[in-house]
């Protein structure tokens, strides 16, 4: 058994396929199947139920491949560690974000990062806080831009506290409350809400604030895609509460501050234990990139 053979095994798992396994891998079908073939005779076991049109993995694959994984990840982690002792960076990193992300400019410092550490392979991740944060802790991600209600904190990582945003109410523009002032939540509890999922974190500090208010509002509509939530504001189905810091170049919408409305804190997380080279490296790009804009 060699790291090769895993490298084939994991590509024909999350693909299901050993032609599009052996393009990931930038080798002939043939030798693919070949390799994993001797694999499974070494093991006495079969990883795949394979037909001409058709590939599954099976229960004895479903074990090996938490394991080949892992020892792939240490092979990697080994030689990214052997490059830092002698001042290389090298591995693999990887990020995650919240679609709403602010605080950070995360194209600007993957553009600073891969300008000095062109042999760190990137790859980036989009999805809710809560999961963002458990991926961190199990060290399925090395880093992630998180966005949580104020008085919350993530668990089980290392922690950087960004920024701080009150929370706006996105209207259509000719919505009568456009161009208002400011406004109670009382008022914006008559309207009809579009929010992010029921108990995700992006929904929880707007939930929070009409709860110890003790109002009720209607969420018509729940969506994860920030996008298509304000295609529906604009549309006249409902309103939104967003952080002020994503709802500037939204045409045909107002914003409009809530006077008593929520807030949401930003933070940077990374791995409490041992975080690698590319993490640190990534760490300091960031540092960088904050001191240039200021």
């Amino acid at each position: 058994m060699d790291l090769q053979q895993l490298r084939y095994v994991v590509a024909v798992a999350e693909t299901r396929n050993f032609t599009r396994a052996a393009e990931r891998c930038f080798i002939a079908q043939s030798a693919l199947s070949q390799r994993v073939a001797n694999l499974e005779r070494e093991l006495g076991v079969k990883l795949f139920a394979r037909t001409s049109r058709r590939v599954e993995i099976t229960p004895a694959g479903e074990a090996f491949l938490p394991s080949a994984r892992q020892a792939l990840e240490a092979a990697e982690r080994a030689v990214a560690e052997a490059a830092a002792a002698v001042g290389l960076v090298r591995g693999r990193l990887a990020v995650g974000v919240i679609p709403t992300v602010a605080a950070i400019d995360m194209p600007a410092v993957l553009q600073h990062f891969r300008a000095r550490h062109p042999e760190v392979r990137i790859s980036l991740r989009v999805g809710g806080s809560d999961r963002l944060t458990a991926q961190v802790a199990s060290g399925e991600l090395d880093v992630a831009a998180l966005g949580l209600p104020e008085g919350d904190r993530p668990r089980g990582v290392r922690v950087r506290r960004l920024a701080v945003d009150r929370l706006v109410a996105v209207v259509p523009a000719t919505h009568p409350l456009a161009g208002e002032a400011g406004v109670g939540l009382r008022r914006l509890a008559e309207e009809t809400f579009v929010d992010f999922p029921a108990h995700s974190p992006g929904r929880a500090q707007s939930d929070r604030a009409f709860a110890a208010a003790g109002l009720v509002r209607d969420v018509a509509f729940e969506v994860t895609a920030p996008d298509l939530l304000v295609r529906i504001v604009r549309q006249g189905l409902a309103i939104a509460l967003l952080p002020s810091a994503i709802t500037g170049n939204y045409p045909g919408l107002a914003t409009v501050p809530v006077i008593d409305g929520p807030s949401r804190v930003e933070y940077l997380v990374w791995s409490a234990f041992n975080p690698s080279p590319a993490t640190q490296a990534f760490l300091r790009s960031l540092d960088e990139v904050a001191k240039r804009a200021d």
